[in-house]
C-alpha cells in the first residue's frame, strides 16, 4: 500500500523539478539573448532601442511592442532589469513553460499597449520592466487562482519582500515608464486567471432512489 500511494506523489514532484530545470534554463537562455543584443546595441549609441522601441500612439509602430522587451538604453537600465526578471520569470515558468509562454505573451501585449496608449507624446520606450512587473503580479496571484499553497506562500513572500517596487506603478519618476510597470502588473493577475489550472467539474452521484427506464431506440 505505502508503495502505491507513494508513487503519485514521488511522480509529481519529478515532473515539477523537470519542469524547474526547463524554466532555470529558459530563463538563462532569455537573459543571454537580452545582454547579447545589449552587447550590438551599445556601441551603436542604442540605435537598436531608436529603431525598434515603442513609439506612443503612432501606429507603425505597434510591432515594436515585441521588440521592446528586449531592448534597454544603458548598462544601468539592463542592470537593474536582469535580477528581478530572472527571479520573477524563474517562479513565473517553473510550473510549465508552456503556460509561461502564454502569460509572457499576455504580460508583452498589455504592458506594450499601455505605453502605447498613454505615454508621453512622441516617446520611445525599451526596456523589460513590464515583464518584470507583469512576472509581479501573476506570482503573487497564481496560488489564490490556482489554490496551490506553495504558490500562496510564493505569492505572499514576494508581495512582502517586493512591497516597496508598488510605488513604481506610480508615475513618480520622471523619465520611467510607470505605464507599462502598470499594465504589466495588470496583465500578470489577468494571465493567472486565465491560465489558471482548471479543476474537472464533480458529477454528482446518482439518485439511489432513481429507476433507468429502458430506452427506446428509433
Amino acid at each position: 500500500m505505502s508503495t502505491t500511494s507513494e508513487g503519485p506523489a514521488r511522480s509529481e514532484a519529478e515532473m515539477m523539478i523537470a519542469e524547474a530545470k526547463k524554466a532555470l534554463w529558459v530563463m538563462v537562455g532569455l537573459l543571454a539573448v537580452m545582454w547579447v543584443i545589449q552587447l550590438v546595441n551599445a556601441p551603436t549609441d542604442y540605435d537598436l532601442s531608436r529603431e525598434f522601441g515603442i513609439v506612443t500612439r503612432d501606429p507603425a509602430s505597434l510591432p515594436e511592442i515585441f521588440t521592446a522587451p528586449f531592448l534597454h538604453y544603458g548598462w544601468d537600465h539592463i542592470e537593474a532589469n536582469s535580477g528581478p526578471l530572472f527571479v520573477f520569470g524563474f517562479l513565473a515558468a517553473y510550473r510549465g513553460v508552456k503556460k509561461w509562454l502564454g502569460v509572457s505573451v499576455l504580460i508583452i501585449v498589455a504592458s506594450g499597449l499601455g505605453i502605447w496608449f498613454i505615454s508621453p507624446t512622441s516617446a520611445v520606450t525599451v526596456g523589460a520592466s513590464g515583464l518584470v512587473f507583469g512576472y509581479f503580479g501573476y506570482i503573487i496571484v497564481r496560488g489564490l487562482f490556482d489554490r496551490h499553497p506553495i504558490d500562496i506562500v510564493i505569492g505572499l513572500v514576494m508581495a512582502l519582500c517586493f512591497a516597496y517596487q508598488f510605488v513604481s506603478l506610480l508615475p513618480t519618476e520622471e523619465g520611467v515608464s510607470w505605464q507599462g510597470h502598470m499594465f504589466g502588473f495588470v496583465g500578470g493577475i489577468v494571465g493567472g486567471w486565465l491560465f489558471r489550472d482548471k479543476r474537472p467539474k464533480a458529477v454528482a452521484a446518482p439518485d439511489a432512489t432513481t429507476t433507468l427506464l429502458p430506452k427506446n431506440l428509433t
